[in-house]
């Protein structure tokens, strides 16, 4: 067992019950909760920990909390409702992708308790959630960081501080629009490619080991073309990050961004068909030969 903190996990969607898993594995989870009861349930009889009744009671139980939750109004209600539980030395990760802004509202907000707060975006989706392999981009105080460490091992692989609060959450945004241009390359060349009659598994298994190589096309490429869209990164929720990220740069005065643009137009005309609960390869919806670009 490695040396770590007393740690509870709220939000145990596909992310966190993942990253749930790997710390009890590690012997840092004491509790859970998550809004839906029966899903805590589920996972506190799995791992063999408690859940709490509330977030607050949460809190008092341990010295470390890991939020995992989908948006920052649902992040607010969290911290607000933990508040009452928190005190000094406690420390709060949150690993959600929210804006950098409310990163250093909530760090505003828990330091008169005198608990501490890192904003901490993952990347690595949920198969780097459940193999404990996931890169976090850390905001806040180093000390801090240094501290919890050891016990975010059990989650992640590389954990990288960016800076002060907000920082991570800012670094998460670049990753969420480099990530919108890599779903549009992909999607555009593999239907390119079916419109050339090739044997698509093979054209994903050689360029998977050339230059144009990456993550997305390896994980995501062959399930795409069969026309299979199975959840590891939600539609909706990039269109969110995405959104986030479009915000971020009005308010820096930065530069444009098309592609991200373009994403999130495509991405609000799937999920007006209804596909906004399937994974970002179901952009390849709009691109497949026959489909047309609206199709």
């Amino acid at each position: 067992m490695r040396a770590g903190l007393a740690t509870g996990v709220i939000g145990l969607g596909a992310m966190g019950s993942a990253m749930a898993a790997n710390l009890a594995a590690a012997g840092h989870l004491k509790t859970v909760w998550n809004r839906t009861t029966t899903t805590a349930d589920t996972v506190a009889a799995a791992l063999d920990v408690a859940v709490a009744d509330d977030p607050a009671d949460l809190a008092r139980r341990v010295d470390l909390v890991i939020t995992c939750v989908s948006r920052d109004s649902d992040l607010q209600a969290v911290v607000d409702a933990m508040a009452p539980g928190l005190g000094e030395g406690q420390v709060v990760v949150d690993t959600s992708t929210v804006a950098a802004a409310t990163a250093r509202r909530i760090y505003g907000q828990l330091a008169p308790l005198g608990a501490d707060f890192l904003d901490a975006p993952v990347s690595g989706g949920v198969e780097g959630a459940r193999a404990g392999t996931l890169a976090m981009m850390v905001g806040g105080d180093r000390q801090v960081l240094m501290r919890v460490a050891p016990t975010l091992a059990a989650i992640a692989r590389r954990v990288v501080y960016m800076g002060p609060a907000g920082s991570g959450q800012a670094t998460k945004a670049v990753n969420q629009i480099m990530a919108a241009g890599i779903n549009q390359a992909v999607c555009e060349a593999l239907a390119f490619g079916q419109t050339m009659g090739l044997p698509m598994e093979r054209v994903i298994d050689v360029v998977s080991q050339g230059a144009a190589g990456n993550w997305f096309l390896e994980h995501r490429g062959k399930t795409m073309v069969a026309g299979s869209y199975a959840p590891g990164f939600r539609l909706e929720l990039h269109h969110k990050d995405l959104q986030i990220g479009q915000a971020m740069a009005g308010d820096a005065g930065g530069p444009p961004l098309p592609l991200t643009d373009a994403t999130v137009a495509d991405y609000e005309a799937l999920m007006e068909r209804d596909c906004g609960g399937e994974d970002i390869s179901a952009l390849y919806r709009l691109k497949r030969p026959g489909m047309g670009r609206r199709g």
